[in-house]
This record gives C-alpha cells, structure tokens and sequence, in this order.
C-alpha cells in the first residue's frame, strides 16, 4: 500500500468469553498493534462501545513512508545517572498556554522551542508523559460530558507510533519525523530524552470498553482474565484491565516496542508506569524472576537505556527498593513522604530523613544496589504540585466532576497558616520559603532528583491533585510566571548548579562515614545543634539535622543544616582545616542573598550561625 493509506483489521473467531477468555467479532474493524503510525480522526468512544460494526469510528493505522531519516550522526544519550536531573514534563501541556509564544502549541516542534529554557535551568533529561498513540476520550462518560479529556495520557492504544495529538501535520503522516526532530534538537542540546510508557493496561478498558485491538485478536493472551469466569478481567491497575506482561508473547512484544523506540527513535530511557504490573507472573501473582522485567535488563539494545520503574500498582504490590532486575531505578515514594513530613514541620524524623538523603541505603544496599536506584522527588505529574503543597491542607477536585472522590487523600501537605489563595504577606513568605527548602532537600540528595516542570516558577492547579483530564490553563505551564516569580527560578537554577559542582552530591555509592586516607575528613560527618551531636543521640525531640560531606581532592566540602522546628538556633559549623566557610544557600533570606554563585559568597565570621525557623543553610569551604 502506497504511504498515507490508512487501514483497519478485522478478525473472525469464536465469541465465548466466559469459557475460554475469546472475544472475535468479526463486525468490528481493528488497529494493527504493531502500526508504526495511526489516526484518530474518525475515532468516537462511545460509539465503539456498542454492539455491531464500527467502521465510521475505528482508530486506523497508516502506511508510514519509507523515506530514510537524517539523523545528522545523532545517537542516544548517555549521562551517568549520578549526574542525572530530570524534568518531568508533560508536551501538550508545557507549551498550550497563550502565553507560551511558540508556533504550534502543545506539539513536539513546540516543545523544540522551550531547549534554550531548559538548557539555562540546568535539567539533563526530559521524563515526558505518555507519547505513545493514546486516547483523550479514555474517561468517565460524566467527565466527558463536562467537556474534560484525558490529559495525561495513561491509556496507550498506539504502542509504536508517536501520539497525533502532539503532531503538526498528523494527517500527512508524519508523527515519526516530528518525533525525531524534536529527539535530535534535545540531545544537540545535551538533553536526554525519557518516555514515561504505559504497559499495566490498555486503553480497551474492562468488559464495557471498546475492541480496538487486542480485545479481537489475542483478549486471553494479551490481558489477566479471572480464572473462574473468563469473562471478566482481573484489574491490577484501577483501569480496567491489566496486561498478561509475562506470557510469551506479550513479553516479545514489549521488549520488541522498547527496542524500536530506541534503535528507531534514539529515545534515552523509560520510566514504567505501575511497573509492578510486569513483576506479575502469568497467575497474576509476584514472580522475582519474571521474564519481561529481566529480558528488559539483558536486552541488547537497551543495554545503555535507563529503566525506571514506577514500583507499585494499584493492585496492592509494592515493591519500592525490591523491584525485580538489578540495574532498574525507582521511584522513590519514601523519600517524597519523609521529604514532605520532615519540610512540614513533623518531629522525630530526623533519622529517618539523613536515610533518604544519602541515597535510601535502607531500600537499596541490602540488595547490592547504589544511590543511583533511587530516583528522588517531591512531587510529580500525580499529585500538587510544589506551590500546592505549602497551600493547601486538602485536595480540591470538584472540577473532575466526580464529587471530590478522585484523587489522593494522603498528601502529607501543609498550608502554612490559610487554605489556597491569601494576601496574608506572612503566609505567602513562609509558603516560598518552604518550596526552598523542598528544592535544597532534593537537589542535596543522593540519587537522581526529579523535578516537576513548573515547579520552578511555583506553578499552580488550585488545589486539584488529580488533573488527569484538564487539558486546561489548570494544567498548563503559564510562561507568564517566568517573569512573576523570576526569584524562585533563579534559586532553583543556582541550587542545581551548586549540585553539579560537587561530586560529593552526585555519588554513586554509599557514604560509610569513615576515615579516607589523604583526604581532609570522612565522606560524611553528622552533627546536630552542636559538631558531632546527630539528633538520633539525643533523642527524637530536637529538629536539627546537620551534616559535613567532604570534597575529594580539591573540591570544597560541603555543610547543611537543616531546621524544620518553629524556632530559631544557633548552630556551630565544624573546623575547615585550612579553609574557612562561605554561606551559599540561607532559604530565610530574601533574594539574592536566599543563594549565592562561590563568587558572590562572603567568609563565615566564627564557627557560629543563626540558622532560622524552618529553613536551611549550606556552606561551601574554600
């Protein structure tokens, strides 16, 4: 078939679900699961819901052109993961809002726009939401008669082909070359590219959903059916059904997706959404060894591809510091919570939160794992974001149009002193204080930070924590705020570049805090209020944390202290031999002095410090 021709299957078999798990309809019209381009233009939902043909509603797939790609010696990317910071982006999203003034908004090309913003922040990869073919209709039918869609993407359909959505010219066909165009203008820039790629479920749904593919081709190979009644669909993943990840051939056919993505497309990595899922075994049960995640591991092609998996799924399995493979990533949900109670206020944690700071070794070393498997963050995509966070006690998603049910009741959050929007001067000045402290403890941490795109600039959803399906200024990346809340972008830039100056933050392995030979101190000293008094020694009441981490060879060491309590103390900093301290970050103070570059730092008079109510310092030696 000639390129741009577009295309549908059908396939006609035995319909006897409750016996034997089979589905065939030969009235409905199929997309080819392997099509490297499809079309939803015709596609109706609701309509491909209900019995007979669908032919004047089918998503169809296209014949792409063979026509060879210059990659202009274009490669994938590798960074050391200990120097990794990402930046979870959604691409519709990041550049839909009017004041986004780029040519096609909401599109890969527009995206391509934003690399100078991103390369002045600081991030070395791009974590994008789902980019894989997937349908916006996926929602609840009341959520789609308030005009709302799915947003962000969790419900693929096209496994090989980029979304249309995210394309400038979809029906000319060409999702690929777009695709490859923005992939080749990151990587020029330094910037590594993550897909965030959904294989728990399909966007078919349960027994009420729609045949697009699998569903008539292969529904008792492809999909856990309940043993009892074949019929229905077991549901690990809170949508509906959940992909047989380790039957034979399923199995090739996500590693053979993955493979294609890179060999094809010169993607970076993956992040796995409800990854757990692919640590089910064919009985749906947990399976240490399960075929998919290590054929994943030991594939060739993917054997400089980063893999994160999102290790949890909605099913009850956890599996955060024992995900199945050795070189997977996670994220790291303990740290979000201790980072989160520890910033808020919450007492005898201290021990709790140095972990998660030198790289969860609780979750990690036992298994012969490193720092660089715990991907840290705050906040994400599925939650407030960081302005929310210090804005709001609890969530407010009646614009979901499902009562306020939706969501996360957990959100470990505080207000600082009013629910949502306030003139109170002294609310809002604790509230950009506290984000401070957020970014200081994550971009401190060993492992890999993760940061949600417009956080920097305090972007908020009014409280919703559940914005799956506001494709809406409510989503959006308002460029507007680059401007308004230029001060907090600057000390989110600084932070990061005080990171990147300072292997000692980037480790790969453990501290152990013991002697090293030649060298000024240990990797690590705990202190407290005064050197060498951790908290953990005095008890859990106090709610001061400090620690020294020494530089190698010429790199300046390193002090924080950290004050979570409602109060203000006098901290003493530990002997530089040779050297003397200089203040870098003070998260109490107003801008610039909140975070100076080593240029602008003046010399700390004595070994004594104000460390302020609920804030953070950082010291540098030279």
């Amino acid at each position: 078939m000639p390129p741009g021709v577009c295309y549908t299957w059908r396939a006609d078999g035995p319909d006897d679900a409750r016996a034997t798990g089979r589905r065939f309809d030969p009235d409905k019209e199929l997309l080819d699961p392997w099509a490297r381009l499809v079309t939803d233009a015709l596609w109706d939902r609701r309509e491909s819901r209900r019995p007979g043909g669908n032919r004047a509603h089918a998503l169809r797939a296209m014949v792409p052109a063979d026509a060879d790609y210059d990659w202009e010696g274009d490669t994938p990317l590798y960074h050391p993961p200990e120097e990794a910071i990402i930046y979870e982006l959604h691409v519709g999203g990041f550049t839909r809002h009017p004041s986004s003034g780029v040519r096609h908004p909401g599109t890969f090309a527009a995206l391509t726009e934003k690399i100078p913003y991103l390369v002045e922040l600081g991030i070395t990869a791009v974590e994008l939401l789902p980019v894989m073919a997937f349908d916006e209709q996926d929602v609840p039918d009341g959520t789609w008669d308030l005009g709302l869609s799915n947003y962000w993407g969790y419900s693929t359909y096209g496994f090989f082909s980029p979304h249309p959505g995210y394309c400038v010219t979809p029906l000319a066909g060409t999702h690929v070359t777009e695709f490859r165009d923005m992939v080749k203008a990151l990587h020029r820039a330094g910037i590594a590219v993550i897909m965030d790629v959904v294989f728990n479920h399909t966007a078919e749904g349960g027994v009420d959903g729609p045949h697009i593919h699998f569903k008539g081709l292969m529904n008792e190979i492809f999909y856990h059916l309940d043993p009892g009644d074949k019929g229905r669909y077991r549901d690990f993943t809170g949508c509906g059904n959940t992909v047989n990840c380790n039957h034979p051939l399923v199995a090739r056919f996500i590693v053979e997706c993955l493979e294609y993505w890179v060999r094809e497309m010169h993607v970076d990595g993956f992040r796995f959404d409800l990854a757990s899922v692919l640590a089910r075994g064919v009985d749906g049960e947990p399976d240490p060894l399960a075929p998919v995640v290590w054929g994943i591991e030991f594939s060739d092609v993917l054997a400089r591809t980063g893999l994160i998996a999102e290790a949890w799924d909605a099913g009850g399995l956890y599996q955060v510091g024992g995900f199945p493979g050795f070189r997977w990533a996670e994220w790291n949900g303990r740290f979000r919570d201790v980072a989160r109670r520890f910033v808020r206020g919450d007492r005898g944690i201290c021990g709790d939160l140095a972990t998660c700071l030198c790289g969860s070794s609780d979750l990690y070393q036992p298994s012969g794992r490193l720092p660089i498997n715990s991907v840290n963050f705050v906040t994400c995509h599925d939650g407030f974001t960081l302005r929310d966070l210090v804005s709001y006690n609890r969530k407010h998603n009646m614009a979901n149009g499902e009562g306020n049910r939706d969501g996360c009741d957990h959100n470990l959050s505080w207000n600082c002193g009013a629910e949502g929007e306030t003139d109170d001067p002294d609310v809002l000045a604790l509230r950009v204080r506290q984000a401070k402290n957020f970014f200081a403890v994550l971009l401190l941490s060993h492992g890999i930070p993760m940061i949600l795109a417009g956080d920097e600039v305090l972007r908020t959803q009014r409280g919703n924590n559940n914005c799956y399906c506001q494709d809406n200024e409510m989503s959006w990346f308002d460029w507007n705020l680059v401007e308004e809340n230029a001060d907090m972008l600057r000390f989110v830039k600084e932070m990061i570049a005080l990171r990147k100056r300072h292997p000692a933050i980037m480790r790969r392995r453990f501290v152990t805090g013991e002697p090293r030979p030649g060298l000024r101190r240990p990797d690590i000293e705990w202190h407290g209020e005064a050197v060498g008094a951790p908290p953990w020694r005095q008890g859990s009441g106090t709610d001061i944390l400090a620690y020294t981490l020494g530089g190698g060879g010429r790199e300046e060491d390193v002090h924080v202290a950290l004050n979570n309590s409602g109060r203000d103390v006098t901290v003493r900093l530990p002997p530089a031999p040779g050297r003397r301290w200089h203040l870098a970050v003070d998260t109490a103070a107003g801008p610039p002095s909140d975070i100076l570059p080593p240029p602008e730092q003046k010399p700390q008079k004595g070994r004594e410090a104000c460390l302020a109510a609920m804030s953070v310092k950082v010291w540098e030696s030279r």
